[in-house]
């Protein structure tokens, strides 16, 4: 008679783990399918015989007592696959890192988290630059009011099955090298889990939640763009039979502004001045989102110019302070002159020494003078 330490390995003193995590090692080692040495199916019918009268306390204790093998079950004899006892679940567990069909791990549970939602809400520039509250409609899953989450008809409540017992698995054999084991599967009659609802909820036919139109409201923070996403926590759709709900991921679409152009979070726009203002200088207001703000125009501003309005334009999203409003300046032509005008215009033009034939400018007191003035000096 094998001595059953000697077999794992592992001394008489050896906690439960330590068998077990012994008995791991070597029935990989050992098995038929990866060992095809001639002794190993002996070995692995040796060291699997060993692991299932240690990792049985009583067994153990008997063994351990009388020193008999004949105080295992049914006589032991180094070998006895009848599938009665056989530790088939710590082999599957060995070789697939988990139990068969889920075995010994109790009824599965009809209570799942609800699904992730993804929706988008558009708003305008400035609510983006200043944040707002947004009231909000979605269609979704929720908890049946009816149930409660239960899926019984109110008053009623589910029914252990008459198969697996409330377990959610059944034993079934299977024939292998080894013998007949047995084997954990889950049960077809209650689908695992363990219990069958004979009276459904009639308003939510036994799922534990119903489609319904939702209403809330989500404060939007200062300083998002298109694209940005908002996360709330469990306002996605509510679980099958009462199971949390998932969380619902808002993204931000921003309208376009017919005033503001957004970089960043500066802000762009265009400010027309007429020429004569533009060369006299001159006081102006300018409507920002923030209320009419005033805007000097020094004597002789150039198209093109930029005037920066600081801290006037989108809030940071992740910090403190706003960017800036830059004003481009827009220099107005007249495109149509009366007669007074156009002499006022021409008076103008030969104070300032320039000099117009057939409508074209052929001197000027300014670029073409000192162009003339290098010419004439070569």
């Amino acid at each position: 008679m094998s001595n059953h330490y000697d077999s794992l390995g592992v001394a008489r003193d050896a906690t439960a783990e330590e068998i077990k995590k012994a008995y791991r090692k070597l029935a990989r080692k050992l098995h038929p399918d990866v060992n095809d040495a001639p002794d190993a199916q002996d070995r692995f019918k040796a060291v699997t015989h060993a692991y299932e009268v240690l990792s049985d306390p009583q067994k153990r204790r008997v063994y351990d007592t009388t020193g008999n093998e004949n105080g295992n079950d049914n006589g032991g004899g180094g070998g006895n696959f009848d599938g009665q006892g056989f530790a088939f679940q710590d082999i599957f567990e060995t070789f697939f890192g988990g139990s068969g069909g889920g075995g010994g791990r109790g009824p599965a549970s009809r209570m799942r988290r609800g699904q992730d939602a993804l929706i988008t809400v558009r708003i305008d520039l400035k609510e983006a630059v200043f944040g707002v509250n947004k009231k909000l409609e979605i269609d979704t899953a929720i908890t049946c009011g009816t149930c409660e989450g239960s899926c019984c008809r109110p008053g009623t409540s589910p029914t252990t099955c008459d198969v697996c017992h409330g377990s959610g698995q059944i034993q079934r054999p299977v024939r292998s090298i080894l013998g007949n084991v047995m084997t954990l599967a889950t049960c077809n009659s209650c689908q695992g889990f363990g219990t069958m609802i004979i009276d459904p909820c009639n308003e939510c036919m036994g799922e534990g939640r119903v489609r319904d139109r939702r209403s809330f409201t989500i404060k939007v923070p200062a300083g998002v763009s298109t694209g940005t996403r908002i996360q709330l926590a469990h306002q996605g759709e509510a679980g099958p039979a009462g199971g949390p709900a998932g969380d619902l991921y808002v993204e931000m679409k921003v309208n376009n502004d017919p005033n503001f152009l957004r970089e960043g979070d500066d802000l762009h726009a265009t400010l027309s001045v007429p020429m004569t203002a533009a060369a006299l200088g001159t006081e102006l207001t300018f409507e920002t989102f923030d209320g009419e703000q005033p805007i000097s125009i020094k004597p002789g501003a150039q198209a093109g110019e930029i005037i920066n309005l600081r801290s006037l334009g989108v809030t940071h999203l992740r910090g403190f302070g706003r960017g800036d409003l830059k004003v481009h300046i827009h220099v107005e032509t007249p495109t149509k002159v009366d007669a007074a005008q156009e002499e006022l215009l021409k008076q103008l033009a030969a104070l300032r020494g320039e000099t117009f034939t057939e409508g074209k400018l052929v001197s000027s007191g300014g670029m073409f003078a000192k162009l003339r003035d290098k010419l004439g000096n070569l």
